[in-house]
């Protein structure tokens, strides 16, 4: 893979994307740990209408109002799936809203970014390359974040974590976890550049049904008639929405021609 080379317009794109990436992930976390897995689920939920408006915005070109509809069964499809208990909790939703507008700058800049061209912003950026350099601009931009918010604090946790786990089990663990995050990120990426932002936070969307059909067949989980019914609602959403949104493409080609 040949290295990327940012010019200083590069370079400046490159660290706004960072940054949002770097506040996505944290306030993901801040929600995750403030309230219920389920509510933060459920609010994680409406970030292709975060990304519809913003693609709106900046883009500047909005889909025919039929398509927006669409996301309807999408969104209320995967909510009510996952909803198991009704905890509520003024942080957990904050903080899992700005993720939903973090991420959705994310992905329309990083669109911006895969379609500029004459190698404004540098070459070699294709879009494994630019989350690679998106993530290191994101892991420096947290170290502040992690030393106000943990700081020292951070060995007492550690020794904590150590009781349930042996040094090795714990670091493989990390390992673990950080490689499939961001191979997750990178596909992501692979796909930002062949689709439209909205069309990704759909697939993100219904990546968390994926993640319920997984866990019942890795881990035996039970799966309840809600969450089959709202699986199945929000499945039909994503085949509606790509259907509807070929549809006015191929009749806003028709007109032009």
């Amino acid at each position: 893979r040949a290295p990327p080379i940012l010019t200083s317009s590069g370079k400046t794109a490159v660290n706004k994307v960072g940054f949002y990436h770097m506040a996505g992930q944290e306030l993901s976390m801040m929600s995750l740990n403030a309230g219920a897995v389920s509510f933060t689920h459920i609010v994680k939920a409406l970030e292709p209408f975060f990304s519809a408006m913003v693609s709106g915005v900046i883009f500047g070109k909005w889909m025919n109002p039929v398509v927006y509809a669409t996301l309807i069964p999408v969104v209320g499809g995967v909510a009510y799936a996952c909803l198991k208990e009704r905890a509520f909790s003024w942080l957990a939703f904050y903080t899992a809203m700005g993720s939903n507008l973090a991420f959705a700058l994310r992905a329309v800049v990083s669109k911006s970014a895969l379609d500029a061209s004459g190698g404004e912003l540098g070459e070699n950026l294709t879009s494994v390359n630019l989350f690679g350099i998106v993530t290191c601009y994101a892991f420096i931009q947290s170290i502040p974040l992690f030393l106000m918010g943990e700081g020292l604090s951070f060995i007492q946790l550690w020794k904590d974590a150590l009781p349930n786990s042996s040094t090795y089990e714990l670091v493989k663990g990390l390992v673990i976890s950080g490689l499939f995050h961001y191979l997750n990120n990178e596909v992501m990426y692979l796909a930002l550049s062949n689709v439209h932002p909205v069309t990704l936070a759909v697939g993100n969307t219904m990546k968390r049904v994926f993640i319920v059909v997984a866990s019942v067949v890795v881990f035996r989980t039970p799966i309840t008639v809600q969450a089959a019914i709202g699986s199945a609602v929000g499945l039909g959403g994503v085949l509606l929405y790509s259907l509807t949104k070929q549809y006015y493409e191929e009749l806003e080609k028709n007109q032009a021609a």
